[in-house]
């Protein structure tokens, strides 16, 4: 058992005081963090709405409260006070989430018998379906990336195609998510195999079929890279990142904020919707996939979902996009 179990409150629940929710909240986070390999994203979150939560106990309950204390009504009443402050249901979703899974870990070594938070129902969210670009739009932005300088006067200082071409063939062509795109480094690409070394969430690990399109745009890419770092005195085996940031600040890796703005720019200067995002060109690589073919068990592969629920809303991409060639094209849809 780790370090971090290990140094768990052994107390029985008897003893655990409502001072004590504020250190078994510390020891889950710990536990996120040292066990599972949670991203600091995740961690910040959970740490925001949990430390809400034992707080509004403390003050609904008293400070003696223990946990075993808490029934999951008390919990429906907390929901009800993030809806008073405003709060979306999606954003009261994910705060309820956190707490289950708080309770889920208490009950699994003993400070609660059962995991109440899982009787409160999730408020239940409308279904916003991302819009996807089609395979062409997306052939065309991507195929056009070298040209955007000339288009856009303004953003050529804060540009570097060969690397925004990168970006785009490894987010659309391979299908990964953002974190995983900046957090890529060289070695992570298998030239002999033609695969890349993919990071994803929890810190799991999946091998990504490297295209031709992207090997090339990636060797073109890489040669601009050395010699930026060159005639910035860097050191380039010292530099292990695949993307770098334009002015190689620090450890000169780009961040998945800059990303964001490279995709939104590129992505609206060619004529897509202003809410195009990372994430967007990976709704993209699933969807385009099913259309062609692809069966969704080999696409939960590519992408990384541990459940096969989460790859068939791409099913719904597809029904979506049938029904709306059903109701333009035949005559008794109208």
């Amino acid at each position: 058992m780790s370090a971090v179990l290990e140094a768990e409150p052994q107390a029985p629940d008897s003893e655990i005081r409502a001072s004590a929710l504020d250190g078994l909240v510390t020891t889950y986070l710990a536990v996120l963090a040292n066990e599972r390999g949670s991203s600091p994203h995740t961690l910040r979150a959970y740490e925001r709405e949990l430390r809400n939560f034992v707080g509004y106990i403390a003050e609904a309950q008293g400070v003696d409260t223990r946990p075993s204390a808490i029934e999951h009504l008390r919990i429906r009443a907390w929901l009800g006070t993030l809806y008073e402050r405003g709060l979306s249901k999606a954003s009261a979703a994910r705060a309820l989430a956190a707490v289950r899974s708080w309770f889920r870990w208490l009950a699994r070594f003993g400070h609660v018998e059962q995991n109440v938070a899982a009787l409160v129902a999730t408020p239940k969210l409308p279904k916003h379906l991302p819009r996807v670009p089609s395979i062409e739009q997306m052939n065309r932005v991507i195929d056009s990336i070298d040209s955007i300088d000339s288009d856009d006067a303004a953003g050529t200082a804060a540009s570097w195609p060969s690397r925004d071409a990168v970006i785009f063939e490894l987010l659309y062509g391979c299908g990964i998510r953002n974190a995983e795109l900046t957090g890529l480094n060289l070695a992570d690409i298998h030239w002999a195999n033609e695969a890349i070394l993919v990071r994803g969430k929890g810190q799991k690990q999946r091998y990504v079929p490297l295209g031709d399109a992207a090997a090339q745009a990636i060797r073109a890419y890489l040669a601009e890279r050395q010699a930026r770092l060159t005639a910035a005195k860097r050191d380039v085996g010292s530099v292990d990142a695949l993307l770098l940031n334009l002015h190689l600040r620090g450890s000169g890796r780009l961040s998945t904020r800059s990303v964001a703005r490279i995709v939104k720019r590129i992505a609206v200067l060619r004529g897509l919707s202003s809410d195009v995002h990372p994430h967007t060109l990976r709704h993209a690589f699933g969807t385009h996939l099913l259309e062609e073919g692809a069966d969704l068990r080999s696409i939960q592969e590519l992408l990384g979902h541990e459940r096969l629920s989460t790859t068939q809303r791409y099913t719904q991409l597809t029904d979506m996009q049938l029904q709306k060639v059903y109701d333009d094209t035949h005559p008794r849809a109208k």
